[in-house]
């Protein structure tokens, strides 16, 4: 309810639904990686960088549904053109901080991670 609706920048990519998929990571999950990063780092003086994500991905379409599945709303979509240079897929491996430092992500749940997002930005707007 804080703008009119979300822009999708294309839907002619080379994806089942034409929309861009990305990796979306739980919050907790980001807090936890950099948590055993910093501890790693204490003990060992040595620090790396990682890449962060469930190594799967969701297209744009789908997170928009799961949105409006969470959250009992519409969610008006805004086509938009396609941004120079956005790749169609782009999804992390995060195989070195899991062979590193044992990190796994816990959520990879798309609507677990939705629901959690939503019910903190309830809570902001009480």
């Amino acid at each position: 309810g804080k703008r009119d609706g979300i822009t999708v920048f294309g839907r002619d990519y080379d994806t089942q639904d034409g929309t861009c998929i990305r990796d979306y990571i739980h919050i907790v999950d980001l807090c936890e990686a950099h948590w055993l990063s910093m501890q790693y780092m204490l003990v060992s003086n040595k620090s790396h960088r990682y890449n962060l994500g469930n190594g799967q991905g969701f297209s744009v379409a789908q997170v928009i549904a799961a949105c409006r599945h969470v959250s009992a709303r519409n969610i008006s979509v805004v086509e938009g053109k396609r941004r120079v240079g956005d790749p169609a897929v782009l999804v992390a491996d995060s195989t070195l901080i899991q062979d590193t430092l044992g990190w796994i992500p816990k959520y990879n749940d798309l609507s677990v991670i939705i629901r959690h997002a939503w019910s903190w930005e309830k809570k902001q707007s009480e």
